[in-house]
């Protein structure tokens, strides 16, 4: 074939692309394992992170199996499901079901004989999905820690609450006041609350209003769900609403 034909270039082209594709492919199958394996141990570092335990993020499986005693799968009645491994609920899945449809995944830790409970969360940020995890005390209504990642906000500004000090503003707050009604945490634009851990607020990011709004929104949406079981299954009154 005439190398300066445009069949021949056509041709080399398609080989080209074609040879690109399959090692692109190739090695995208390759790191699949790879890529899993790093999510999982990351989900359990996050986890762990709630109730005090840093850990490295390829570290984090021996001291998740330590200190995570139970994973269970809810219903909205506070029902156990059985059936479903609370550890593979993807809640960006989940959140595409009607509530009484959706698997609701709590873990429960025992950290030096302290209990607590581990709430996955998801939301909406400013560009795009929110997401983390927030650990209630044993009275289910005080937080001992949370921790919150992105996928797309600015940096600078919703980028901010991966920020230790944006999650530490959250330990010892309440997610019921003072009558024993659900209201959750609010992430409040001009907050004048201080140190005040029973007023149910924590101070906003300057210029991230609208991703503070998500972390309120997802930390009421997805806790309300698990009032049910705490009511139920713990010595605590809760007023669920």
């Amino acid at each position: 074939m005439d190398r300066n034909s445009n069949a021949y270039t056509f041709l080399f082209v398609i080989l080209l692309i074609a040879v690109v594709a399959s090692t692109l492919a190739l090695t995208a199958t390759s790191l699949q394992p790879a890529q899993a394996e790093n999510v999982k141990n990351e989900k359990m570092q996050n986890i762990l992170g709630t109730v005090g335990i840093e850990v490295v993020r390829d570290s984090a499986q021996i001291p998740f199996e330590k200190y995570i005693v139970q994973r269970i799968a809810l219903d909205n009645k506070g029902n156990e499901r059985t059936e479903v491994n609370a550890f593979d609920v993807d809640l960006k899945k989940e959140l595409k079901k009607p509530v009484a449809e959706q698997s609701f995944p709590l873990y429960v830790a025992n950290v030096e004989g302290s209990k607590y409970y581990i709430v996955p969360l998801r939301g909406k940020g400013l560009w795009d999905a929110i997401w983390g995890y927030v650990a209630l005390k044993d009275d289910v209504n005080t937080i001992k820690g949370a921790v919150f990642d992105h996928k797309g906000e600015t940096p600078g500004l919703g980028a901010e609450i991966t920020q230790m000090w944006f999650k530490k503003a959250f330990d010892d707050e309440k997610i019921l006041d003072s009558s024993g009604e659900f209201v959750g945490v609010s992430v409040a634009k001009g907050y004048q609350g201080g140190d005040n851990k029973d007023d149910n607020a924590v101070d906003a990011i300057s210029g991230a209003t609208i991703t503070g709004d998500g972390v309120t929104d997802m930390i009421s949406e997805r806790l309300v769900n698990y009032l049910p079981y705490f009511k139920n299954k713990t010595n605590v009154k809760v007023a669920s609403n």
